[in-house]
């Protein structure tokens, strides 16, 4: 009977970090809703990293199953919390499990640490750090009304 419980060795894990490629992509302000532009009206490139961190934050602006563009795994749940009167243990855990869940789904994704945070009148701030597959770090924050 094969093991249902399999651990990866470091080789596995390596052959599987070289597989996986980071592409470049172009600047995109998510706050004024529109492409970033050099000087000479060109859309601004971005560089791997900051290509993956622009996919990790509109993955969490996305809703799930909401588009049908996008597969069943792609976006995230936040409405599910929204107006529903959760203590706020409730809602920092599921807003934890809804960011790995949605950002675990890319295979450049290594980990999500440092989850913090921070309850105003207007809803919850979120950040953590999310780590590549090549230990890089991004940071990313978020606000989430509830």
């Amino acid at each position: 009977m094969p093991n249902i419980f399999p651990t990866e060795s470091t080789t596995t894990t390596q052959a599987r970090n070289q597989q996986v490629k980071f592409g470049k992509g172009w600047r995109f302000d998510f706050e004024a809703g529109e492409f970033v532009l050099t000087p000479t009206g060109k859309v601004a490139p971005a560089n791997e990293l900051e290509a993956y961190m622009q996919w990790c934050e509109k993955a969490l602006r996305t809703p799930r199953y909401r588009h049908m563009i996008y597969s069943r795994n792609y976006g995230s749940e936040f409405d599910d919390l929204i107006g529903r009167g959760y203590p706020k243990a409730i809602v920092e855990s599921e807003i934890t499990r809804i960011v790995t869940e949605t950002l675990m789904t890319d295979p450049r994704t290594g980990s999500i640490q440092n989850s913090s945070f921070s309850w105003g009148n207007d809803g919850v701030y979120f950040s953590c750090d999310v780590y590549t597959i090549n230990t890089e770090i991004v940071s990313t924050g978020l606000k989430v009304v509830v």
